[in-house]
Protein backbone atom coordinates (compact mmCIF):
# COMPACT_ATOMS: atom_id res chain seq x y z
CA UNK A 1 0.00 0.00 0.00
CA UNK A 2 1.86 3.15 -1.18
CA UNK A 3 1.39 6.57 1.20
CA UNK A 4 -0.86 8.24 -0.69
CA UNK A 5 -3.72 5.23 -0.36
CA UNK A 6 -2.70 4.88 3.23
CA UNK A 7 -3.43 8.42 3.63
CA UNK A 8 -6.75 8.64 1.99
CA UNK A 9 -7.84 5.79 4.46
CA UNK A 10 -7.02 7.36 7.35
CA UNK A 11 -9.19 10.85 5.21
CA UNK A 12 -12.10 8.76 5.27
CA UNK A 13 -11.74 7.63 9.04
CA UNK A 14 -11.69 11.26 9.80
CA UNK A 15 -8.31 10.72 12.01
CA UNK A 16 -5.71 13.12 12.98
CA UNK A 17 -3.11 10.85 12.04
CA UNK A 18 -3.33 11.87 8.51
CA UNK A 19 -0.52 14.82 9.55
CA UNK A 20 1.48 12.53 11.47
CA UNK A 21 1.86 10.99 7.85
CA UNK A 22 2.57 14.02 6.34
CA UNK A 23 5.01 15.15 8.68
CA UNK A 24 6.52 11.73 8.50
CA UNK A 25 6.58 11.95 4.43
CA UNK A 26 8.38 15.19 4.43
CA UNK A 27 11.21 14.61 7.12
CA UNK A 28 9.84 16.92 9.71
CA UNK A 29 10.11 14.00 12.06
CA UNK A 30 13.78 13.51 11.78
CA UNK A 31 15.11 16.37 13.24
CA UNK A 32 12.22 17.23 15.98
CA UNK A 33 13.36 17.86 19.88
CA UNK A 34 12.23 14.91 22.11
CA UNK A 35 8.82 16.62 23.74
CA UNK A 36 9.82 17.87 26.49
CA UNK A 37 7.70 20.10 29.52
CA UNK A 38 6.18 23.49 28.85
CA UNK A 39 7.57 25.96 25.97
CA UNK A 40 11.86 25.87 24.85
CA UNK A 41 13.48 29.21 25.82
CA UNK A 42 13.19 30.15 22.42
CA UNK A 43 9.55 30.14 22.23
CA UNK A 44 8.91 32.26 25.31
CA UNK A 45 11.11 34.74 23.53
CA UNK A 46 8.87 34.64 20.80
CA UNK A 47 5.98 35.04 23.02
CA UNK A 48 7.30 37.77 24.91
CA UNK A 49 8.25 39.49 21.69
CA UNK A 50 4.87 38.94 20.63
CA UNK A 51 3.67 40.43 23.73
CA UNK A 52 5.32 43.61 23.33
CA UNK A 53 3.92 43.80 19.65
CA UNK A 54 0.88 43.13 21.12
CA UNK A 55 0.89 46.24 23.87
CA UNK A 56 2.81 48.75 21.54
CA UNK A 57 0.47 48.72 18.34
CA UNK A 58 -2.56 48.76 20.85
CA UNK A 59 -1.24 51.25 22.53
CA UNK A 60 -0.72 53.61 19.55
CA UNK A 61 -4.27 52.56 17.91
CA UNK A 62 -6.08 53.71 21.00
CA UNK A 63 -3.95 57.27 20.98
CA UNK A 64 -5.40 57.69 17.01
CA UNK A 65 -9.17 56.45 18.08
CA UNK A 66 -9.53 58.76 21.14
CA UNK A 67 -8.24 61.88 19.16
CA UNK A 68 -10.40 63.62 17.46
CA UNK A 69 -7.52 65.44 15.79
CA UNK A 70 -6.65 62.40 14.10
CA UNK A 71 -9.90 61.95 11.61
CA UNK A 72 -7.75 61.98 8.66
CA UNK A 73 -7.10 59.54 5.54
CA UNK A 74 -3.56 59.42 7.26
CA UNK A 75 -4.09 58.47 10.27
CA UNK A 76 -6.50 55.85 8.63
CA UNK A 77 -3.93 54.51 7.29
CA UNK A 78 -1.82 54.14 10.13
CA UNK A 79 -4.69 53.06 12.27
CA UNK A 80 -5.25 50.52 9.91
CA UNK A 81 -1.51 49.05 9.83
CA UNK A 82 -1.10 49.34 13.57
CA UNK A 83 -4.56 46.58 13.76
CA UNK A 84 -2.90 44.52 11.22
CA UNK A 85 0.39 44.61 13.47
CA UNK A 86 -1.50 44.12 17.05
CA UNK A 87 -3.56 41.08 15.22
CA UNK A 88 -0.06 39.16 13.85
CA UNK A 89 1.31 39.89 17.44
CA UNK A 90 -1.92 38.22 18.63
CA UNK A 91 -2.13 35.31 16.26
CA UNK A 92 1.41 34.46 16.69
CA UNK A 93 1.26 33.89 20.18
CA UNK A 94 -1.54 31.21 19.16
CA UNK A 95 0.47 29.73 16.70
CA UNK A 96 3.14 29.05 19.35
CA UNK A 97 0.91 27.38 22.00
CA UNK A 98 -0.70 24.96 19.47
CA UNK A 99 2.72 24.18 18.01
CA UNK A 100 5.12 21.53 19.16
CA UNK A 101 3.57 18.40 20.12
CA UNK A 102 -0.13 19.79 20.41
CA UNK A 103 0.48 20.01 16.30
CA UNK A 104 -0.65 16.29 16.58
CA UNK A 105 -3.30 16.32 18.97
CA UNK A 106 -5.05 18.71 16.34
CA UNK A 107 -7.26 17.94 13.24
CA UNK A 108 -6.12 19.02 9.72
CA UNK A 109 -8.67 21.77 9.51
CA UNK A 110 -7.62 23.42 13.41
CA UNK A 111 -3.86 23.01 11.63
CA UNK A 112 -5.04 24.78 8.48
CA UNK A 113 -6.92 27.78 10.70
CA UNK A 114 -3.37 27.65 12.62
CA UNK A 115 -1.39 28.35 9.92
CA UNK A 116 -4.05 30.20 7.67
CA UNK A 117 -4.62 32.92 9.92
CA UNK A 118 -1.10 33.67 10.82
CA UNK A 119 -0.69 34.04 6.77
CA UNK A 120 -3.42 36.47 7.10
CA UNK A 121 -2.25 38.76 9.23
CA UNK A 122 1.32 39.02 8.14
CA UNK A 123 -0.60 39.61 4.25
CA UNK A 124 -2.76 42.52 5.57
CA UNK A 125 -0.06 44.22 7.40
CA UNK A 126 1.80 43.91 4.22
CA UNK A 127 -0.98 45.32 2.14
CA UNK A 128 -1.83 47.82 4.64
CA UNK A 129 2.10 49.22 4.44
CA UNK A 130 1.55 48.59 0.22
CA UNK A 131 -2.06 50.97 1.06
CA UNK A 132 -0.27 53.52 2.80
CA UNK A 133 2.34 54.09 0.10
CA UNK A 134 -0.34 54.17 -2.67
CA UNK A 135 -1.95 57.49 -0.77
CA UNK A 136 1.12 58.83 -0.09
CA UNK A 137 2.56 58.70 -3.29
CA UNK A 138 -0.95 59.96 -4.60
CA UNK A 139 -1.45 62.73 -2.67
CA UNK A 140 2.39 63.92 -3.79
CA UNK A 141 1.38 64.05 -7.57
CA UNK A 142 -2.00 65.19 -7.10
CA UNK A 143 -2.59 67.14 -3.96
CA UNK A 144 -5.67 66.85 -2.45
CA UNK A 145 -7.26 68.87 0.98
CA UNK A 146 -6.31 67.46 4.36
CA UNK A 147 -9.56 65.82 5.06
CA UNK A 148 -10.98 65.27 1.73
CA UNK A 149 -14.26 63.73 1.58
CA UNK A 150 -13.44 61.78 -1.26
CA UNK A 151 -10.22 60.73 -0.46
CA UNK A 152 -11.56 59.55 3.15
CA UNK A 153 -13.99 57.12 1.34
CA UNK A 154 -11.10 55.95 -0.85
CA UNK A 155 -8.76 55.08 2.10
CA UNK A 156 -12.37 53.18 3.84
CA UNK A 157 -12.51 51.00 0.13
CA UNK A 158 -8.81 50.24 0.27
CA UNK A 159 -8.76 49.38 3.62
CA UNK A 160 -11.68 46.75 3.50
CA UNK A 161 -9.99 45.07 0.00
CA UNK A 162 -6.65 44.62 2.16
CA UNK A 163 -8.89 42.78 4.93
CA UNK A 164 -11.11 40.85 2.19
CA UNK A 165 -8.08 39.66 -0.19
CA UNK A 166 -5.77 38.84 3.05
CA UNK A 167 -8.35 36.70 4.44
CA UNK A 168 -8.91 35.50 1.27
CA UNK A 169 -5.24 34.49 0.67
CA UNK A 170 -5.32 32.61 4.25
CA UNK A 171 -8.06 30.53 3.93
CA UNK A 172 -7.15 29.09 0.46
CA UNK A 173 -5.91 26.09 2.12
CA UNK A 174 -8.20 25.29 3.81
CA UNK A 175 -10.80 26.06 0.91
CA UNK A 176 -8.48 23.17 -1.08
CA UNK A 177 -5.64 24.66 -2.51
CA UNK A 178 -3.60 22.13 -0.32
CA UNK A 179 -1.73 18.96 -0.71
CA UNK A 180 -3.68 16.15 1.33
CA UNK A 181 -2.72 13.08 0.42
CA UNK A 182 -0.73 14.37 -2.68
CA UNK A 183 2.62 14.28 -1.23
CA UNK A 184 4.67 14.64 -4.20
CA UNK A 185 3.11 18.50 -4.27
CA UNK A 186 3.78 18.59 -0.41
CA UNK A 187 6.21 21.60 1.17
CA UNK A 188 8.88 20.37 3.40
CA UNK A 189 8.59 23.59 5.86
CA UNK A 190 4.77 23.59 5.94
CA UNK A 191 3.63 19.63 5.42
CA UNK A 192 0.24 20.08 4.48
CA UNK A 193 0.64 22.96 2.07
CA UNK A 194 0.87 22.78 -1.34
CA UNK A 195 4.40 23.93 -2.96
CA UNK A 196 2.52 26.04 -5.36
CA UNK A 197 0.37 27.71 -3.03
CA UNK A 198 3.57 28.95 -0.81
CA UNK A 199 4.90 30.30 -4.08
CA UNK A 200 1.99 31.94 -5.48
CA UNK A 201 2.55 33.82 -1.70
CA UNK A 202 6.17 34.42 -2.14
CA UNK A 203 5.71 36.26 -5.66
CA UNK A 204 2.89 38.17 -4.33
CA UNK A 205 5.00 39.52 -1.16
CA UNK A 206 7.42 40.15 -3.90
CA UNK A 207 5.65 42.31 -5.68
CA UNK A 208 4.33 43.98 -2.80
CA UNK A 209 7.82 44.98 -1.74
CA UNK A 210 8.55 46.10 -5.08
CA UNK A 211 5.80 48.36 -5.14
CA UNK A 212 6.43 49.77 -1.95
CA UNK A 213 10.23 50.54 -2.83
CA UNK A 214 9.23 52.01 -5.86
CA UNK A 215 6.43 53.78 -4.49
CA UNK A 216 8.22 55.53 -2.05
CA UNK A 217 11.40 56.11 -4.29
CA UNK A 218 9.27 58.50 -6.35
CA UNK A 219 8.19 59.83 -3.18
CA UNK A 220 11.54 60.94 -2.80
CA UNK A 221 12.12 61.74 -5.75
CA UNK A 222 9.46 64.58 -5.95
CA UNK A 223 10.47 65.94 -2.57
CA UNK A 224 13.83 66.14 -3.72
CA UNK A 225 12.48 67.88 -7.11
CA UNK A 226 10.87 70.38 -5.16
CA UNK A 227 13.43 71.01 -3.07
CA UNK A 228 15.74 71.91 -6.00
CA UNK A 229 13.39 74.34 -7.72
CA UNK A 230 12.37 75.92 -4.03
CA UNK A 231 16.21 75.93 -2.88
CA UNK A 232 15.86 76.65 0.34
CA UNK A 233 17.63 75.27 3.33
CA UNK A 234 14.48 74.01 5.01
CA UNK A 235 13.06 72.35 1.64
CA UNK A 236 16.38 70.08 2.03
CA UNK A 237 16.27 69.56 5.25
CA UNK A 238 12.91 68.15 4.74
CA UNK A 239 14.18 65.95 2.05
CA UNK A 240 16.81 64.39 4.07
CA UNK A 241 14.03 63.61 6.75
CA UNK A 242 12.26 61.87 3.75
CA UNK A 243 15.19 60.20 2.83
CA UNK A 244 16.23 58.90 6.52
CA UNK A 245 12.18 57.80 6.70
CA UNK A 246 12.13 55.53 3.46
CA UNK A 247 15.38 54.12 3.73
CA UNK A 248 14.23 52.77 7.41
CA UNK A 249 11.12 51.74 5.82
CA UNK A 250 12.59 49.44 2.89
CA UNK A 251 15.28 48.35 5.12
CA UNK A 252 13.08 47.45 7.86
CA UNK A 253 10.98 45.51 5.06
CA UNK A 254 13.29 43.87 2.95
CA UNK A 255 15.28 42.66 6.54
CA UNK A 256 12.83 41.56 8.01
CA UNK A 257 11.05 39.45 5.08
CA UNK A 258 14.10 38.21 2.93
CA UNK A 259 15.00 35.25 5.20
CA UNK A 260 11.64 34.10 4.45
CA UNK A 261 10.96 34.16 0.94
CA UNK A 262 14.53 33.31 0.74
CA UNK A 263 13.89 29.78 3.04
CA UNK A 264 10.60 29.53 1.22
CA UNK A 265 11.97 29.62 -2.23
CA UNK A 266 14.48 26.91 -1.35
CA UNK A 267 11.54 25.19 -0.01
CA UNK A 268 9.37 24.74 -2.97
CA UNK A 269 12.63 24.40 -6.02
CA UNK A 270 14.45 22.03 -3.99
CA UNK A 271 13.38 18.47 -4.93
CA UNK A 272 16.01 16.18 -3.76
CA UNK A 273 16.53 13.81 -0.82
CA UNK A 274 18.32 17.61 1.08
CA UNK A 275 15.16 19.30 1.02
CA UNK A 276 14.43 17.25 4.30
CA UNK A 277 16.97 19.02 6.25
CA UNK A 278 15.68 22.48 5.66
CA UNK A 279 16.31 24.47 9.00
CA UNK A 280 13.04 25.43 10.71
CA UNK A 281 11.20 28.53 9.40
CA UNK A 282 10.60 29.87 13.34
CA UNK A 283 13.14 32.31 13.34
CA UNK A 284 12.37 33.52 9.77
CA UNK A 285 8.65 34.11 10.40
CA UNK A 286 9.51 35.53 13.93
CA UNK A 287 12.22 37.96 12.17
CA UNK A 288 8.94 38.88 9.84
CA UNK A 289 6.66 39.23 12.93
CA UNK A 290 9.21 41.71 14.15
CA UNK A 291 8.15 44.04 11.27
CA UNK A 292 5.07 44.55 12.98
CA UNK A 293 7.18 46.16 16.10
CA UNK A 294 9.17 48.39 13.81
CA UNK A 295 6.13 49.70 11.79
CA UNK A 296 4.53 51.81 14.91
CA UNK A 297 8.18 53.30 15.50
CA UNK A 298 8.27 53.93 11.93
CA UNK A 299 4.76 55.18 10.99
CA UNK A 300 3.31 56.30 14.74
CA UNK A 301 5.98 57.40 16.83
CA UNK A 302 7.81 59.59 14.21
CA UNK A 303 5.07 62.25 14.23
CA UNK A 304 5.06 64.73 17.14
CA UNK A 305 1.30 64.77 17.19
CA UNK A 306 1.06 60.87 17.86
CA UNK A 307 3.61 60.74 20.21
CA UNK A 308 1.40 63.64 21.91
CA UNK A 309 -1.44 61.58 21.88
CA UNK A 310 0.24 58.65 23.26
CA UNK A 311 1.79 60.48 26.46
CA UNK A 312 -1.54 61.94 27.04
CA UNK A 313 -2.92 58.18 26.76
CA UNK A 314 -0.52 57.42 29.43
CA UNK A 315 -1.07 60.04 31.61
CA UNK A 316 -4.83 59.18 31.64
CA UNK A 317 -4.01 55.45 32.68
CA UNK A 318 -1.42 56.54 35.69
CA UNK A 319 -4.05 59.26 36.98
CA UNK A 320 -6.71 56.68 36.90
CA UNK A 321 -5.00 54.36 38.39
CA UNK A 322 -3.58 56.47 40.90
CA UNK A 323 0.29 55.88 40.21
CA UNK A 324 2.76 58.57 40.09
CA UNK A 325 3.86 59.13 35.98
CA UNK A 326 7.20 57.54 35.78
CA UNK A 327 8.92 60.53 33.80
CA UNK A 328 8.40 62.69 36.98
CA UNK A 329 10.02 63.22 40.24
CA UNK A 330 8.64 62.37 43.10
CA UNK A 331 8.00 66.11 44.34
CA UNK A 332 6.22 66.61 40.92
CA UNK A 333 3.95 63.43 41.06
CA UNK A 334 2.96 64.29 44.55
CA UNK A 335 2.16 67.69 43.69
CA UNK A 336 0.17 66.77 40.81
CA UNK A 337 -2.02 63.57 42.83
CA UNK A 338 -2.63 66.39 45.26
CA UNK A 339 -3.48 69.25 42.98
CA UNK A 340 -7.36 69.27 43.33
CA UNK A 341 -7.51 68.56 47.36
CA UNK A 342 -4.77 71.42 47.99
CA UNK A 343 -7.14 74.06 45.79
CA UNK A 344 -9.90 72.81 47.29
CA UNK A 345 -8.50 73.04 51.15
CA UNK A 346 -7.40 77.18 50.28
CA UNK A 347 -10.43 78.02 48.69
CA UNK A 348 -11.89 76.57 51.71
CA UNK A 349 -9.74 78.44 54.44
CA UNK A 350 -10.00 81.44 52.38
CA UNK A 351 -13.52 81.91 52.75
CA UNK A 352 -12.87 81.43 56.29
CA UNK A 353 -10.60 84.20 56.92
CA UNK A 354 -12.31 86.38 55.06
CA UNK A 355 -13.44 89.67 56.76
CA UNK A 356 -17.27 89.45 56.40
CA UNK A 357 -19.32 92.11 54.25
CA UNK A 358 -21.54 93.71 55.85
CA UNK A 359 -24.12 96.33 54.13
CA UNK A 360 -23.40 100.13 54.16
CA UNK A 361 -25.42 102.16 56.42
CA UNK A 362 -28.54 104.40 54.54
CA UNK A 363 -26.27 107.74 54.40
CA UNK A 364 -22.78 106.62 53.93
Amino acid sequence: MDNNSECLIFLARQQVDIILLHYNYTGKLENRHLPSEGMSAARIVFVVISCFIVIENLLVFLAILNNTRFRSWVYYCIANITLCDLLTGIVYIVNICLSGQKTFQITPTLWFIREGVLFFALAASTFSLLITAVERYATMVRPVPYASTRKTYRVYFLIGLCWLVASLIGLLPLMGWNCICNFDECSTLLPLYSKSYILFCVVMFSIIIIGIVALYSGIYHLVRNSAKTVSSSRSKQKSMRLLKTVFMIVAAFVICWSPLFVLLLLDVFCFSPACTKLHSMEWTIALAVINSAINPVIYSFGSNDVKRAILKLLCCCFIKAGAPLPFLSRSESVLGASTDSSYRLSNRNSKLMSPKKTLPKSGE
